[in-house]
């Protein structure tokens, strides 16, 4: 009976199995996602340190969403008409020129503020290739019916990531400089260069047929316009991350509220992906619920709750156990949006549909981050956190009652196994 128990809420391995090609873009991205962190963090405690202003820092997130905009425009121009492997080797190229960016004025000394913001814009846009064609690749790599899994099994990725990452590059940048985590970053997207190169090629999919330029681009939003309950998961994403996301006000609150230092900043970054990673390593029982839009309602409701909690503790480890909440809830939340989204958008659209919830669940943090920092200049960090966990609550709220298509949606019936 406890192995029964044990298997329900034990993650499923089985895309790693089915597919060697997914199998090495998994391992590519556990270690290319591990640099994304030294450079997120490093970024955020180098702009602190040369302005001492949060709102300087949000405006990190603010160029990051920038860069965010321009490249889903741009790449959904083309994302469903080029082989997708050739698209994911190449963006590998853009990123270590973008990190290489942020090397390079770290290696100098104090850069201008603009140098920083470009790197994070550059990377900002680059992401929005790389994310959607490897989302895109998902379903033909590992079958249709090990998509929940193989979702799942990113979020693994994430959010170990998430986890180790941060933590790592707070003790990196307080012991060797902002240089060496940025210097990291850049060789980790060497793994997934090399995985990218070594998987099938893939080309489009669709009958012949290649969507380009701005009728591409009309094509994707139009489905989406069209797509209430798409709509709906988006819409109350970007209620969460904008509100409730303070990790631009990490670097104050571990000066005035925790009595700490550059770890303690690393600390607070890794304690989301602490209860992410349980969440999603303990993602079985998910692919019972059907009631997929409820799951994501009262998961953000959750988020929020543990984020209000977060703004007004002084405990550290309540702090980071809060922000572990947090975590488990967003995770749970990210799954079954990205389940619902995989499902009901054909393989001619994947890549571009893939780009825009790409620009919304990258872009909704960013925006957080700039909501964030100038809240916090008005009021202080600690009401920035609280009225942004209250405001999640409310606009989860605001979003259930403005999208029943949310609310009523059911699921198809699950398969047990690979078709």
């Amino acid at each position: 009976m406890r192995i029964g128990r044990a298997r329900r809420f034990a993650i499923d391995l089985s895309p790693l199995r089915a597919s060697r090609d997914f199998r090495r873009l998994w391992v590519g991205l556990l270690i290319s996602e591990t640099g994304y962190h030294f450079t997120l963090v490093a970024s955020f405690i180098q702009v602190s340190e040369l302005t001492g202003s949060a709102a300087a820092v949000g405006l990190t997130g603010t160029f990051g969403l920038a860069g965010l905009v321009v490249g889903s425009v741009v790449g959904a121009t083309f994302l469903d008409a080029v082989d997708r492997r050739t698209l994911l080797a190449w963006a590998q190229v853009g990123f270590i020129g973008a990190s290489g960016i942020l090397l390079a004025g770290a290696i100098a000394g104090d850069p201008p503020l603009g140098w920083i913001y470009l790197g994070v814009a550059l990377i900002g846009a680059l992401s929005t290739i790389d994310s959607p064609v490897r989302s895109a690749m998902t379903p033909r790599l590992v079958g249709p019916a090990l998509v929940p899994a193989a979702l799942a099994l990113n979020q693994v990725v994430w959010n170990a990531t998430g986890l180790v990452g941060p933590a790592l590059a707070g003790v990196v940048v307080a012991r060797a400089g902002v240089a060496w985590a940025y210097a990291i970053d850049v060789a980790t997207y060497a793994a997934m260069l090399v995985a990218a190169l070594l998987i099938a090629p893939m080309p489009p999919d669709h009958g012949g047929e290649r969507p380009l330029g701005w009728r591409a681009v009309r094509e994707g939003f139009a489905f989406v316009r069209r797509s209430r309950l798409l709509l709906s998961t988006f819409a109350i994403d970007i209620v969460a991350m904008v509100f409730g996301l303070p990790r631009a006000l990490f670097t104050f609150l571990a000066v005035e509220r925790f009595a700490g230092g550059p770890e303690t900043v690393g600390l607070l970054f890794s304690a989301p992906a602490v209860g992410a990673l349980v969440g999603a390593a303990t993602s079985g029982w998910a692919r019972h619920v059907r009631r997929q839009g409820v799951a994501v309602i009262w998961a953000v409701v959750a988020w929020g709750a543990a984020i209000a909690a977060f703004g007004l503790v002084r405990s550290l480890p309540l702090a980071v156990a809060l922000l572990a909440a947090a975590g488990w809830a967003d995770v749970i939340s990210a799954i079954f949006r990205s389940t619902i989204l995989q499902v009901s958008v054909p393989d001619r659209l994947r890549a571009r549909l893939a780009a825009i919830h790409i620009l919304v669940v990258s872009g909704g943090p960013r925006l957080g981050d700039a909501e964030a920092g100038f809240v916090a200049a008005l009021v202080g960090p600690v009401a920035s956190v609280v009225t942004g966990g209250v405001a999640s609550i409310l606009g989860a709220a605001g979003v259930a009652a403005a999208y029943p298509e949310l609310r009523r949606y059911l699921a198809p019936a699950p398969q047990d196994g690979p078709r």
